[in-house]
Formats: C-alpha cells, sequence, structure tokens
C-alpha cells in the first residue's frame, strides 16, 4: 500500500478544519498508509521585510528537512507549480505508484511559503490556485483531493 505523506507548517487550531482532516484520513484509511507531519511554525510579524521572511522561510525549512524521508517522492505546494484537474491529479498518483514510488510526500509551507531548501529538493511542484488561501484550508483542499484521486482511480462513483 501506497504511503502519503502531508508535510506541513504549523497546528490546525479550528475545530472545524480538524474535523475535515480528520474526516478525509478516515477516508484515506482505505486507499493509503497516510501520515500527518507537523512542524512547528515559526512567528511573523505584521510586517515582514525580505530578508527576515527569508530567514522564518529557512527555519521552517530545517525542520521540515528534519522530519523529511529520505526515499520519498516529494511535492511542494506552491503557487508558481503546475496545476492539474482532478483526473489528472488522480492519474500523476497513479502513475507515481506504477512506476514504484510507494512513499509520496506532499509539502505545505506555512504564512510565507516553502524555504528554497525544501523547494530545491523536490521532484514537482503543483499549484491548487494563483488564489491565495490559509494553509490550513490547503490541507483539507490537498486531502480532499487525494482522497478524490484514489476514488477516481478505482471507478468509483464520488466523482462526476
Amino acid at each position: 500500500m501506497v504511503t502519503i505523506n502531508i508535510l506541513c507548517v504549523g497546528k490546525i487550531k479550528e475545530k472545524f478544519f480538524r474535523e475535515a482532516i480528520e474526516e478525509y484520513s478516515k477516508r484515506l484509511s482505505k486507499y493509503c498508509n497516510l501520515n500527518i507531519i507537523e512542524v512547528e511554525d515559526s512567528k511573523v510579524p505584521d510586517k515582514v521585510s525580505d530578508n527576515l521572511a527569508k530567514v522564518i522561510k529557512d527555519e521552517e525549512a530545517s525542520r521540515m528537512l528534519n522530519q523529511m524521508k529520505k526515499d520519498t517522492y516529494l511535492i511542494c505546494l506552491d503557487l508558481n507549480g503546475k496545476e492539474y484537474d482532478s483526473v489528472e491529479f488522480s492519474e500523476k498518483i497513479s502513475k507515481l505508484t506504477a512506476y514504484g514510488e510507494s512513499n509520496i510526500t506532499f509539502v505545505i509551507g506555512g504564512t510565507l511559503g516553502i524555504g528554497d531548501e525544501v523547494l530545491k529538493i523536490a521532484k514537482e511542484k503543483i499549484c491548487f490556485s494563483k488564489m491565495t488561501f490559509p494553509h490550513q484550508l490547503i490541507r483539507v483542499f490537498l486531502l480532499e483531493q487525494i482522497y478524490r484521486g484514489f476514488k477516481i482511480m478505482g471507478g468509483e462513483t464520488y466523482h462526476r
């Protein structure tokens, strides 16, 4: 069975996000081994210089790298990444597993994004939207799309 890791910055504080994450985690248990790995977020002041933003992203990237498996296929969620529709995303996961990638890690950065050290080693970058969303909500979006992807792979009726 494939292992899907969601490596993300920060904890989910809102109950409604936690409940949605728990629901999709439960649904996904039928299709994959799911691990959600949270690393501590750095405090971000209201006004951030470019230099401070880089320092903060580097701190968070260092924490992520410490939690990352060496044998994983790394996909970063990034505004400059490739956009997929749900069927294409499902096909991507299917092809990865067919080619022997049994450990896939999706990275969700913090408030300021993902540090360069992590972006450099990513095998791929994907973008859900050019719009800006809270990273807590993106975690729910990602889990739903992974679930939808497995349902599409299985020819099940969830995707219409």
